[in-house]
């Protein structure tokens, strides 16, 4: 039963950072750094927005791809962000739709 225990353990520790890895790794779109910690909301949807423009190894529509990567860092946050924080992000999307006219 020990054994089951410790394999779990390394396993959760392995694994335990997979959204940080996809967020710097995407094959998707090169982010800017700190891009979601920007002070305002339009800030963050025109560095997500410039990022997706300029990239040629996105599979979809830049609208889309950028969108993702904003909804994949609120997911992924989770009960992390703060409540001011999580706001700004939610703002953020509604700035990005304004940006790529899909309101």
């Amino acid at each position: 039963m020990a054994k089951v225990k410790r394999k779990a353990e390394k396993k959760s520790k392995k694994g335990r950072r997979w959204s940080q890895h996809v967020t710097e790794t995407s094959d998707a779109l090169t982010l800017d750094a700190g891009v979601f910690n920007k002070s305002t909301a339009r800030a963050i949807a025109l560095s997500l927005k410039r990022s997706a423009d300029k990239s040629r190894r996105r599979k979809s529509d830049p609208y889309r791809s950028a969108m993702s990567m904003l909804v994949f860092y609120i997911n992924r946050g989770g009960k992390g962000i703060s409540k001011s924080h999580k706001n700004r992000l939610e703002k953020a999307k509604n700035a990005l739709r304004a940006l790529y006219r899909r309101d």
